[in-house]
């Protein structure tokens, strides 16, 4: 998603960021070297450690580019001096969650269940490790059966 120049002012700035933070793709912006660390700053503080790279002079004898996670290039460009040269910044589109093994749906339906219904213990699983809520309501009705049988 192609999203331009960051506006200048640090305000205008974070809300422009803020409303592409959520978008399923790969952002790109233009920036100048004068405000590359602190557009970087922001967008670590809002996007996270999503891989990213800053590409400076592309197509030009002096092309080069730098890829790191979001927090280590902010780290990096307020180090160093500001670059010279036009800048992309090309950002990742946000990083997926990890699966959820089943030893860790049962630990944690196991827990809940021993303190709420099956329902509940399912709601606030499914909450919890992201999961669509039929299928750890499924899964908690699976082990509370297998819980019942064993007693």
């Amino acid at each position: 998603l192609f999203c331009g120049f960051l506006p200048a002012k640090a305000g205008e700035r974070r809300r422009a960021i803020a409303s592409d933070q959520d978008a399923d793709a790969t952002l790109i912006y233009f920036e100048s070297g004068q405000r590359l660390a602190k557009s970087l700053a922001d967008l670590a503080e809002l996007l996270g450690p999503r891989p990213a790279v800053v590409a400076r002079e592309l197509t030009k004898l002096y092309e080069q580019v730098r890829r790191a996670p979001l927090d280590a290039l902010a780290v990096h460009y307020a180090e160093a001096p500001p670059p010279k040269g036009e800048i992309v910044l090309v950002i990742s589109g946000p990083l997926l969650p990890e699966p959820v093994s089943e030893a860790r749906l049962d630990e944690a339906l196991r827990a809940a269940l021993a303190h709420a219904s099956v329902k509940e213990a399912a709601q606030s699983v499914a909450a919890e490790l992201g999961l669509p809520k039929r299928q750890v309501y499924q899964r908690a009705l699976a082990l509370a059966q297998a819980d019942g049988d064993e007693t």
